[in-house]
């Protein structure tokens, strides 16, 4: 007998391939150059980036 949960589980979704890599001692993201990778516009256009606003709505000097 299959256990319930095995009927709807999915295989995992592999990360998506992007350009660049976090480098932990800069504690940003580069390029394989070694770049910045948030000075690159087709990167960010690439990638989509987004912004919070959840402190804009509990912060008012946000």
């Amino acid at each position: 007998m299959q256990p319930f949960a095995l009927t709807y589980a999915r295989p995992p979704i592999p990360e998506p391939e992007t350009p660049y890599a976090y480098d932990p001692e800069r504690q940003l993201n580069v390029l394989a150059d070694g770049s910045v990778a948030v000075r690159d516009r087709a990167v960010l256009l690439a990638c989509g980036a987004t912004t919070s606003t959840a402190g804009s709505k509990t912060h008012f000097d946000d």
